[in-house]
């Protein structure tokens, strides 16, 4: 049977491909790792959360696993519910509390709504800005019905602005029961398979650098346990030893303040802007050499800290510098939030490894050069 003639003239089979297979799977490689950040980029702070207290606290998981017979699914529920407990229950005080001063403000509004409220001494003997906020509160609370006409003025010009920060916040508080739930489900797998999971990491770390993973790789779980012990331990420390001086001091709620003193401490900045302002507070309440010696305490106490025990506890075996463990701190925070306090430093130690690796390299090179060179000439 005789064929038709092609236009294009006869079709040649041929075995070479338009696109060589390593770089179609390149690409392709490439798409889906695109294709995987875009539509899972959401999970990013969950799943790091997840990482970091999975990390600091694997460990205690190893004890617990191997005190129930190491069945790894039952340790990681049990881990699962301790965690929540220890979220929880400091979680449900916190709210406890706050109802309770919510109620003593709203009663002090109503009982400053029937009669008025004169002005606080301490108020009235505050530098520079005293006088002015005394006039202020006298012509705004100082006479019965004020927190009425306040009330009027500000949800009438403001009705719109407090509706869209209460759905904003609304809004705010699911996101993060969100973000709690998903990384419990995380940090539920890892603790399960984050043996196997590791293997793997090692397996394809050991292809890709032969020479460096070994020690690269042992860097990040001892930078995220060291940072996340030691900076516990430093908020636990300072507030502990500010509440003491609280106490000392007469500040009245020494043990509250000195537990906030303590949860300010996990940001840079927080601990002295606490003692700061309870200094302040002291001063102006006709107490200047309680407020004075308290703030110099805490300004010796925040030295040491700074100086000596943060850059040791945080960074691991790196040993980071004083700068890099601050500009890890403040960089972390800046873009991360509370989960930076410990990513930046995680990112800061490898930085400094990375370096501190080259450097060696170079060193060994130099070394090596007049032994090369000598054998040459011969």
């Amino acid at each position: 049977m005789r064929s038709e003639p092609r236009l294009l003239g006869s079709a040649r089979p041929t075995s070479v491909a338009l696109i060589s297979p390593i770089s179609a799977a390149r690409w392709l490689l490439f798409l889906i790792i695109i294709a995987g950040i875009y539509f899972f980029h959401g999970f990013v702070v969950p799943v790091l959360a997840a990482l970091v207290i999975a990390t600091a606290s694997w460990p205690l998981f190893c004890r617990l696993r191997q005190a129930i017979g190491d069945s790894r699914t039952l340790a990681a529920a049990i881990a699962i519910l301790l965690i929540l407990g220890f979220i929880v229950v400091p979680l449900m005080y916190a709210i406890t509390y706050a109802f309770q001063e919510v109620r003593e403000w709203i009663g002090w509004a109503v009982a400053t709504n029937k009669t008025g409220a004169p002005v606080p001494d301490w108020i009235r003997a505050l530098p520079v800005v005293g006088e002015w906020m005394a006039k202020q509160w006298t012509d705004l609370l100082d006479h019965p019905g004020a927190i009425g006409e306040l009330t009027q003025i500000i949800s009438g010009a403001n009705i719109g602005n407090i509706y869209r920060v209460a759905l904003a916040a609304s809004g705010a508080a699911f996101h993060l029961l969100l973000t709690m739930l998903f990384m419990l489900i995380a940090l539920f797998f890892i603790y399960r398979d984050g043996e196997t999971f590791m293997a793997q990491v090692d397996g394809i770390g050991e292809r890709i650098l032969p020479m460096r993973w070994g020690r690269i790789s042992r860097i990040v779980p001892a930078t995220i346990s060291s940072t996340v012990t030691g900076m516990t331990l430093i908020a636990i420390g300072e507030g502990i030893v500010l509440g003491i001086a609280y106490w000392i001091a007469g500040v009245p709620s020494a043990v509250t303040l000195g537990v906030l003193t303590g949860l300010m401490a996990l940001f840079p900045g927080g601990a002295p802007l606490s003692f700061t302002l309870v200094s302040i507070y002291l001063i102006s309440s006709g107490s200047p050499f309680a407020g004075v010696a308290l703030f110099l305490w805490g300004s010796v106490e925040l030295f040491i800290v700074d100086k000596t025990l943060r850059p040791k506890l945080v960074g691991g075996p790196i040993k980071l510098p004083f700068l890099p463990t601050f500009f890890g701190l403040i960089g972390g925070v800046k873009t991360m939030g509370f989960l930076g306090l410990f990513i930046g430093p995680v990112l800061m130690a490898l930085l400094v490894a990375i370096w501190r690796e080259w450097v060696r390299e170079v060193e060994l090179t130099d070394e090596n050069a007049p032994v090369v060179e000598k054998r040459a000439a011969e």
